[in-house]
């Protein structure tokens, strides 16, 4: 089934917050916002300065993902898409892309997480409790974002 008309799969106003894949940009943004204040509010620890490296990709990934979903929310809200096909291309890839980001974030953060398991008692404790919450946060924005990319790619075999 072929259809030329993206504007039949991908909604756009208020029609986003209700169709699937679409209403997964709502936990989208908020697991990815929550990754994001938890490690950008992780003290540093300078005896093992690699943590640093893994939680700048986790930054990294937080950031970008999150800039980029709200600015796909905001121009399907708006219907920017326009009924061209190559939007949901789009879709799906930057789904995929945002997943398999976030999928390695997880998982170094889970390592820096472990790194930091020696401070289980004393000042940095804060930080590995943060961590925790961090990595929990860092695996349900990968679900998320799996889901959503699941539902993306076969609204692009349908669609496309």
């Amino acid at each position: 089934m072929q259809s030329s008309d993206a504007s039949a799969c991908l909604p756009s106003g208020g029609r986003v917050f209700c169709t699937f894949p679409d209403v997964l940009f709502i936990t989208d943004f908020i697991f990815g916002g929550l990754v994001w204040i938890l490690v950008a509010s992780t003290r540093l620890d300078t005896l093992y300065p690699y943590i640093s490296d893994l939680q700048g990709w986790v930054m990294f990934v937080s950031v970008f993902c999150f800039a980029a979903t709200t600015a796909f929310m905001v121009m399907y809200i708006i219907g920017t898409h326009g009924g061209r096909s190559s939007w949901v291309t789009l879709d799906a890839f930057y789904h995929c892309l945002a997943a398999l980001f976030y999928l390695s974030a997880a998982v170094l953060l889970a390592v820096a997480t472990r790194l930091y398991s020696v401070y289980r008692t004393g000042e940095l404790f804060k930080a590995y409790q943060e961590n925790i919450a961090a990595v929990v946060f860092a695996y349900l924005a990968t679900l998320s974002y799996v889901i959503h990319a699941v539902g993306s790619l076969l609204r692009w075999k349908k669609c496309s």
